[in-house]
């Protein structure tokens, strides 16, 4: 399988028809008869996971995304702590609203960024 990399703003407009949390490490579904999954490629030394879903999966299913967004902060951390990424995705219908919060943490040499990949 190979994978392509997709911007969260590509699925403005998009209709989800599928969605499905995998663990605290994934989201698989699929838009428009395309596949795709939110995940972030564990290296070695760094922690990326789900920490929160504000809102039901299920109720941004069957609708076009009229909202589609990330936001990447870094929160500051003290002089010998870890670096830490807080990846946040919205996802809105005209009806719903669901917001998912992703907590990276790393000694900050590693990637704790989150991808969007297209499955092909």
């Amino acid at each position: 399988m190979r994978y392509k990399y997709i911007d969260a703003a590509a699925f403005f407009g998009k209709t989800i028809t599928e969605i499905k949390q995998i663990d605290n490490s994934e989201i698989h579904f699929t838009a428009d008869g395309k596949r795709y999954k939110m995940l972030h490629e564990q290296d070695c030394c760094e922690s990326v996971s789900i920490e929160s879903i504000s809102g039901d999966l299920q109720s941004i299913v069957g609708s076009p995304l009229i909202q589609s967004t990330e936001e990447q902060q870094r929160p500051e951390v003290g002089q010998y702590d870890d670096s830490v990424t807080i990846s946040t995705f919205v996802l809105a219908t005209k009806d719903s609203r669901v917001v998912i919060t992703w907590r990276g943490e790393s000694n900050g040499y590693y990637s704790e960024t989150v991808q969007i990949e297209e499955i092909e």
